[in-house]
């Protein structure tokens, strides 16, 4: 996929041939103009190609986001399954409260590390393979029984779960096109969305009704269901894999050596060394050269920050604040679910209808439709998630009723999606061949501020109390996003171009 939008011809010859735009490979890299005749290089269809995953049959695309959705819930609702019964852990397995403030956010930790290399695995060796990489991590925090296995496994379960982070950009990127990127990433979103919030209501009740290791064996099975599943439904969606498939089929065949795609003949001086070493610190790299890459972690870690303070912190808000039973206190996070699958779908729908409109005033030439128009759809959400969360939190501090407090979270999470769907598009815009790469270095940031805020969110409030330490956090987030939010759009373009040459 092109880092810019493109009309289709150029967008199914830019698919094999890498792109000459950031983190790609500068222009004296790409092959020159007559290049593209030889009639022994091997391309997509610049008509129609059935091999091209961005002309797959739609409901084929489907199928493929559906995998990634259903597996992204279940390892997202892993994340947070286990809040509604930390003191029951903590008590079995004899932890102080940081430390089993430290068996869930570990997890997130794990994320941090997976997708840097996953991610660039994914570009070596392709989608397919990476994603049928299974662990088995999960179920040994089932039989923990101490709290050194619990923490270490967890971390060990986050590391394998982390690959649906850092491919499913990626898989998205690979099969839709610009103008369906909205309804794209929104349908994607739908499920995992509940998991965050769905893993606290089931653990909340098996912690109630039964021991708290179901979480972790029932989350297993379901686990081993979506691997089978993949394996039939799930196919490779990474270009430079499927035309270098394609071309070892035409010399198979033919009996001719001279078929080659540009992919081959790029890496085919170096060794599988070189191409490894290269391939997995080009997330780190992008994190360390990237401006746009260093500029967009800012705001994304601290929005993913501030989502699990909310999600850990939640069950003991219900359970010491309110006075209710571990099982009606997950039922609270379906306030979370709601408003997070409310935002991902409006927000989803709104930024491809604006495309639409940004296409029709430029005379239908997608070509012209920048990345950066993404970023004006983010700030809705950056005024609506900081009102939100100061309302969420006096209603609390003051003991309203449970609803007040749940409409509060309700439009906090409607905000933070609505601002944080515009910055994934503009991501995987940016980036194209080496999207996944580029979600592996937002995601280290992310994650490391998922693991990292929980542990201070306790004696914050503590301190504070939920009123003033939502204020805080609010009057934090709010000039932070206005203001890396107007850099990406001022100055994104500049800084795209500015990185074409590191590869």
């Amino acid at each position: 996929m092109a880092s810019q939008p493109q009309n289709s011809l150029t967008e199914d010859v830019i698919i094999a041939v890498p792109p000459t735009s950031i983190e790609m490979t500068s222009v004296s890299q790409a092959p020159p103009p007559e290049k593209l005749d030889d009639p022994f290089l091997v391309t997509f269809s610049p008509q129609f190609d059935a091999s091209n995953p961005k002309d797959w049959p739609t409901s084929r695309k489907w199928a493929v986001t559906d995998v990634m959705s259903a597996t992204g819930f279940n390892r997202i609702m892993v994340s947070t399954i286990m809040a509604p019964a930390l003191s029951t852990i903590a008590s079995e397995l004899n932890m102080s409260s940081t430390e089993a403030a430290m068996a869930l956010s570990i997890y997130l930790l794990a994320t941090a590390f997976g997708p840097l290399v996953i991610g660039p695995l994914s570009e070596v060796y392709g989608r397919k393979r990476v994603l049928h990489a299974s662990n088995v991590w999960n179920i040994v925090c089932g039989f923990a029984t101490t709290k050194e296995v619990l923490i270490a496994s967890r971390f060990m379960a986050g590391f394998g779960a982390s690959s649906i982070y850092a491919l499913a950009g990626g898989v998205l990127g690979d099969i839709w096109r610009p103008e369906q990127r909205g309804r794209s990433l929104a349908v994607y979103l739908l499920i995992p969305l509940f998991g965050a919030a769905v893993g606290p209501i089931i653990g909340g009740f098996m912690a109630g009704r039964t021991t708290w290791r179901w979480m972790f064996w029932s989350t297993s099975i379901f686990q081993g269901v979506m691997v089978a599943v993949s394996f039939t439904v799930f196919r490779e969606t990474y270009a430079p894999v499927i035309l270098k498939r394609k071309a070892e089929g035409l010399r198979r065949n033919t009996g001719d050596a001279r078929y080659y795609t540009v992919h081959e003949r790029m890496v085919e001086q170096k060794s599988l060394l070189s191409i490894l070493v290269k391939a997995l610190t080009r997330p780190l790299r992008l994190l360390m050269f990237h401006p746009l890459i260093q500029i967009t972690c800012v705001l994304e870690a601290f929005s993913y920050g501030l989502l699990y303070v909310v999600l850990s912190s939640f069950a003991e808000l219900w359970i010491h604040h309110y006075q209710f039973r571990v099982e009606l206190s997950g039922l609270h996070y379906i306030a979370i679910a709601l408003g997070e699958v409310v935002g991902s779908q409006f927000g989803g729908r709104f930024m491809d209808f604006y495309r639409r409109r940004q296409q029709t005033r430029l005379s239908g030439d997608s070509g012209a439709v920048e990345p950066e128009h993404r970023l004006k759809l983010a700030f809705p959400g950056l005024v609506v998630w900081p009102l939100a969360l100061v309302f969420y939190g006096w209603a609390a501090q003051y003991r309203l009723h449970w609803s007040a407090v749940d409409v509060g979270i309700f439009f906090m999470c409607i905000g933070l999606q609505m601002g944080d769907l515009p910055i994934s598009a503009y991501v995987i815009e940016s980036y194209g061949e080496h999207t996944s790469s580029a979600i592996a270095a937002t995601q280290f940031p992310r994650s490391l501020a998922a693991f990292l805020f929980p542990l201070f969110a306790p004696k914050m409030y503590q301190e504070l109390g939920y009123g003033w330490g939502n204020t805080v956090l609010a009057l934090v987030g709010f000039p932070l996003g206005a203001l890396v939010t107007i850099v990406l759009w001022r100055y994104g373009k500049q800084l795209r171009l500015k990185n074409a040459l590191i590869t």
